[in-house]
């Protein structure tokens, strides 16, 4: 069975090498539709799909968390009940096992928390939590799925562990670049292969972007603040640090090419924008302020070059999670 690795390995998969590491472990829980030896699982399934957690019973968690785009949003900023806008781009729920602080900002510290949160959130769901739980204690059909999960009653702590539980089995684990670290040579392209070099050397993205889930799970300050017309603080209005104003938490690349738009305020529609962001940051907001030093300077990529590292990036779509999200679009039974 393919083993979990660690940075180190990964970065020697990214490098190159005769025998190439899978980056997820075989035995991780993967996205295939089948939940029936997972009943936290497949109850936050049913609860993560149906409306009733929000006020009108217009919205739920998949209505922005779309498992077409491998649980992101096509919208730069999502639409809650009655139609209202949201602040910060859907970011994907998946490969959530594992990590740290959630949102953009950090703001949720585990993975229950944070699967509450857009219940009660006024531009997403409008619905105390309280409230919610108050819905479901009311259908006895409710009542009788958590009694059967949980041997208790819904309440705010089950609803958490039951979303979570179903999120954390949003994984992937066979992408072209997984069959490719395997040693399947031809299961990327030679231009994928020239993007994946320059993913770790000339474009540096792999300073940020490492790991299983090519993250840092940290927060950076990629240039898109200045205090004006970008002015969202981020992690800094999280911790009232002011060092930390314009940070946002590092997003993982698995499927990335299917999660446009970008950043957290969407404002990149393609992958090929946010390569020509990074190549030079400060050309398209010259104002930012507390930009990391790292991106200071311009990296000088070729047209060629950009083509490549996007290339790469689409060898991280699996293929396998798209069209069996495809698939969950409607509210299960």
């Amino acid at each position: 069975m393919p083993r979990r690795v660690r940075p180190l390995a990964l970065l020697a998969a990214l490098i190159g090498g005769a025998v190439l590491a899978p980056v997820f472990s075989a035995d991780a829980p993967t996205y295939d539709g089948d939940l029936s030896d997972n009943p936290r699982a497949q109850l936050g399934r049913q609860l993560f799909f149906d409306p009733i957690l929000s006020r009108d019973r217009t919205v739920s968690c998949a209505s922005c968390h779309q498992p077409a785009r491998a649980f992101a949003d096509d919208r730069a900023l999502s639409l809650g009940v009655e139609g209202r806008l949201g602040t910060r781009n859907t970011p994907s729920v998946m490969n959530s096992a594992g990590r740290t602080r959630f949102f953009w900002d950090g703001r949720s510290e585990t993975l229950e928390e944070q699967a509450l949160a857009p219940i009660a959130n006024p531009l997403e769901m409008d619905l105390p939590v309280d409230d919610a739980v108050a819905r479901l204690l009311a259908d006895p059909a409710w009542v009788a799925r958590f009694q059967d999960t949980y041997r208790a009653a819904p309440s705010p702590r089950t609803l958490g562990r039951a979303l979570a539980a179903y999120q954390k089995t949003l994984n992937t684990v066979d992408s072209p670049y997984d069959r490719y670290a395997l040693g399947q040579e031809d299961a990327i392209s030679d231009a994928a292969k020239r993007g994946r070099l320059l993913f770790i050397t000339k474009a540096q993205c792999v300073s940020c972007h490492a790991g299983e889930d090519f993250t840092s799970d940290r927060f950076k300050n990629i240039g898109i603040y200045n205090g004006r017309e970008f002015n969202d603080e981020g992690r800094g209005g999280v911790t009232g640090d002011p060092a930390q104003k314009g940070e946002f938490k590092v997003p993982g690349l698995r499927n990335v090419a299917l999660t446009a738009p970008y950043m957290h305020n969407g404002m990149f529609k393609t992958l090929r924008e946010v390569i020509v962001y990074y190549d030079d940051p400060g050309k398209v907001i010259p104002d930012s302020i507390g930009r990391d030093a790292q991106l200071r300077d311009p990296l000088h990529l070729t047209e060629a070059e950009i083509d490549d590292i996007e290339q790469f990036l689409h060898t991280l779509t699996d293929d396998r999670f798209a069209s069996r999200a495809t698939s969950s679009t409607a509210s299960p039974p």
